[in-house]
């Protein structure tokens, strides 16, 4: 199985980008969230892949850290009803941290106004992957050295969006705002830096 990719980055659109190895041109199904984060045209990247088998095709699917694609994966094959381009779609609308904590805390009105994903579908999220997200949250995976900085980002980030909620913004506002202020300041930006740029643009 194919679980990573890394090469010169040919040319990238919000859900697509090609990534030159060996001479070879591989299409790359990716989320918004993992599209505005890819370099420039021309420069290296590393993307956490997923192929999908079917009967007429194989699809790759990246992502830019491993627990992006094994919540991709549990998406397809957990969530009924949904399959990679639903996945997809999901993931573009809101950072990985702001979903896992709305599926955690049964939030199912906050999903269910994310354009894609409507009520029913919110529902399946919480009940079939609220248990296994706190079971893979504490496992043992293949986050490696990602680990370290990842916990203290995405709570950064769930906190700078839970006050700009509170502030008035809508949830899916909040999780742009904050994931364009992550972009602009680092990954390793406090709370009060995020959400200081997310309110002066």
């Amino acid at each position: 199985m194919i679980t990573s990719i890394q090469g010169k980055l040919e040319s990238a659109t919000a859900l697509h980008a090609i990534i030159e190895l060996n001479g070879f041109g591989y299409e790359v199904h990716v989320p918004v969230t993992t599209a505005e984060k890819l370099p420039l045209p021309g420069a290296t990247v590393k993307l956490h892949t997923l192929v999908i088998y079917r009967e007429d095709a194989q699809t790759l699917y990246g992502f830019t850290t491993p627990a992006e694609r094994d919540f991709f994966r549990l998406l397809i094959e957990n969530v009924t009803g949904v399959g990679p381009k639903g996945a997809l779609g999901i993931m573009s609308r809101l950072s990985l941290s702001s979903l896992e904590g709305a599926i955690r805390a049964g939030d199912i009105t906050s999903l269910a106004k994310t354009p894609g994903i409507g009520k029913k579908t919110a529902e399946r999220l919480v009940v079939e992957l609220r248990a296994k997200l706190g079971a893979i949250s504490g496992a043992a995976t293949d986050l490696g050295s990602e680990s370290s900085p990842a916990p203290a980002g995405e709570s950064a980030h769930r906190d700078a969006v839970a006050a700009l909620v509170a502030l008035g913004y809508k949830g899916t506002d909040a999780d742009q705002a904050v994931r364009h202020a992550a972009l602009a300041l680092g990954a390793k930006s406090t709370t009060e830096a995020l959400i200081k740029k997310a309110l002066n643009g």
